[in-house]
C-alpha cells in the first residue's frame, strides 16, 4: 500500500482565500478553493500527480484540445454532515465514467491509486470549504484535456489531467421551464453522447440560447434520427411519472449514464415506486399532458440533485403540469439528500467517508 507522499507531491498554499467568499451568495462555478491537482501523461505513462495552489496555467497555441477538442470532464460533490464528517456520494462512479469518457475520446485511462489519493487530498487540505447544511456542498471538476503542442489532426501523447474544486449552492432554485426539440440534435448514433465530452455541452449552447429567448431554461432533446423519442434535458436525465409509474429513457450512445439517474431509480423502487426503463415518446407525453395522467418531469445530475420541470411546450403549445400533494421529485430528493449528507440510513452503500485526520 503507497503513502500519500509516495503517490502525490504536495505544495500547499501560504494563505487560504476562503476569508474572501461571501458563502450565502456564491454563483456556481464562480469561486474556486485553495488547490487543485495536476497530473501529466507523457512518454507513454502518467507521472507522479500534483497537488498545487489553484491559479492560471500556461499552454501554448497549438495545444491540441484548442484545435480537435480532446477533452472530458466528470462532476461530482462533497457533502459535510452535522458531525464536519465530509462524504463522497458513489465516487468510483465517477472514477470509472471518466475513464469510460476518456477511452471514446483516445486519451489514455487515468490509474485508480492516483485519482483517489489526489481526491482526498484536496479535501483534506480545503476541508473548510465543504459547508454543511440543505444545498451546501464542494462541487468537484475532474478533468482531462491534450496538452501536446501540434495542429496535426491526431491524437495527442500528451494529456492533463486535473482536478478543481468550487463551493456550491442549489443549482436550480425554481422550477424550470423546458422545450422540446424537433430539430437540433444533442448527439446521434454511433457518436460520443454517452461520454462527458467538452463538446457534447458547447455543442448545444447554442439551441439552448435559442430556446432561452422564448423563455425556457433548459431544451429536452429528442432522437437525432425521428426527433420522435425523448431523451435528456441539457446538464440531466430525465424522469416522467405517467400516473403513479415512473418512466425514464435507457441509457445508450447518445444519452449519459447518470450517476443521480440510476440513484433515483434504485432509490424509486426502494420505496415501492414502479420504474419503467424504457423509451418514451413526445406523443406519449402530450398525450398524457392533455388527458391528465402526467403529474411530473423532473431532471437529475450531479449539479442539480434534481430540478423540477413545471411545463413544456412543443410545436408552438405549451404545457402546465399540475400542482400535486407529495410528489415524487420533493421525495426523492430528500431521500437522496439524507444519505449524501449522513442523515439517514445508507442501504445501498453509495456513501464514501473521507478520512480527515
Amino acid at each position: 500500500m503507497h503513502s500519500t507522499s509516495d503517490i502525490l507531491d504536495i505544495r500547499q498554499v501560504e494563505k487560504s482565500k476562503i476569508d474572501q467568499v461571501d458563502f450565502d451568495n456564491i454563483a456556481f462555478g464562480k469561486n474556486y478553493a485553495d488547490h487543485m491537482m495536476v497530473c501529466d501523461y507523457k512518454d507513454g505513462a502518467w507521472q507522479k500527480p500534483k497537488i498545487l495552489p489553484y491559479g492560471p496555467m500556461e499552454f501554448e497555441p497549438s495545444a491540441k484540445v484548442f484545435h480537435y477538442g480532446q477533452a472530458v470532464f466528470e462532476g461530482m460533490k462533497a457533502f459535510k454532515d452535522e458531525n464536519s464528517k465530509v462524504w463522497l456520494f458513489r465516487p468510483e462512479e465517477n472514477f470509472n465514467r471518466i475513464n469510460i469518457s476518456s477511452k471514446r475520446m483516445a486519451i489514455p485511462e487515468f490509474p485508480k491509486d492516483y485519482f483517489f489519493a489526489a481526491l482526498e487530498t484536496l479535501l483534506k487540505l480545503d476541508e473548510k470549504w465543504v459547508h454543511p447544511g440543505d444545498g451546501n456542498s464542494l462541487y468537484i471538476r475532474p478533468f482531462v484535456i491534450a496538452s501536446e503542442n501540434g495542429v496535426s489532426a491526431s491524437p495527442s501523447n500528451e494529456y492533463k489531467f486535473m482536478i478543481i474544486c468550487c463551493p456550491a449552492k442549489a443549482y436550480y432554485n425554481s422550477p424550470v421551464k423546458v422545450l422540446v426539440a424537433d430539430h437540433y440534435s444533442r448527439s446521434a448514433d454511433g457518436g460520443v453522447g454517452y461520454a462527458k465530452a467538452a463538446g457534447n455541452y458547447g455543442a448545444q449552447f447554442y439551441p439552448t440560447n435559442l430556446a432561452k429567448e422564448k423563455g425556457y431554461q433548459q431544451i429536452i432533446w429528442t432522437d437525432s434520427n425521428s426527433h420522435k423519442y425523448l431523451e435528456e434535458a441539457g446538464t440531466m436525465n430525465l424522469f416522467f411519472r405517467i400516473n403513479d409509474k415512473l418512466i425514464t429513457a435507457p441509457t445508450s450512445d447518445r444519452i449519459l449514464d447518470g450517476v443521480t439517474r440510476k440513484s433515483i431509480i434504485d432509490l424509486a423502487r426502494h420505496q415501492g415506486v414502479e420504474v419503467e426503463v424504457r423509451k418514451i415518446t413526445v406523443e406519449e407525453l402530450v398525450s398524457a399532458a392533455e388527458d391528465g395522467s402526467l403529474k411530473e418531469i423532473f431532471g437529475t445530475g450531479t449539479a442539480a440533485t434534481i430540478a423540477f420541470i413545471e411545463g413544456f411546450e412543443y410545436a408552438e403549445k405549451y404545457y402546465d403540469l399540475p400542482q400535486i400533494e407529495n410528489p415524487y421529485s420533493v421525495r426523492f430528493k430528500k431521500g437522496l439528500q439524507d444519505i449524501q449528507y449522513n442523515r439517514a440510513e445508507d442501504p445501498f452503500g453509495w456513501r464514501y467517508e473521507v478520512k480527515l485526520d
